[in-house]
């Protein structure tokens, strides 16, 4: 029978990710693959290259800073206590912290899990590999300047 756990601030395990640091707070060992949740702390002006993930939803909380999401289908200015959800089907999208106040904290419930292991693998390997292993997991890339016509 599975129990309560209490998951401490500084609990997880630690991942750089570009310029930014990742930290998996619920593993999806821990949910039989059900979900994951992951802490990103994501520096000035830093986010990911537009992409898409056809068979995971995502749900972005905004724990600390400003961040601008873009998708094909508009620009969304989340503050934060905001919440965006990426649904799942291939919704191409990009988000980058636009704080004035440093670094944004995002708190991303995926479904189901599995970018958490992305992310450890792209931790663990060249930064030259990233987006090669991202596709490995499913993931789509788009040039930095697919969104660019929206707004």
């Amino acid at each position: 029978m599975d129990h309560i756990a209490t998951i401490g601030k500084d609990d997880g395990k630690i991942l750089h990710i570009g310029n930014g640091q990742y930290r998996t707070i619920v593993h999806g060992e821990q949910t039989d693959g059900a979900y994951a949740i992951i802490e990103m702390t994501v520096p000035p002006a830093a986010g990911p290259p537009p992409h898409a993930h056809t068979a995971i939803e995502e749900l972005f909380y905004v724990a600390r800073g400003e961040i601008e999401f873009r998708s094909e289908q508009g620009i969304y200015h989340a503050k934060e206590g905001d919440t965006v959800r990426i649904p799942r089907g291939g919704v191409v999208h990009a988000f980058k912290n636009t704080s004035a106040k440093g670094d944004a904290i995002l708190i991303c419930t995926v479904h189901p899990a599995g970018l958490e292991e992305m992310f450890a693998e792209v931790d663990a390997s060249d930064p030259s590999e990233a987006i090669k292993i991202g596709e490995k997991f499913g993931n789509k890339f788009y040039p930095t300047d697919y969104l660019d016509h929206i707004g």
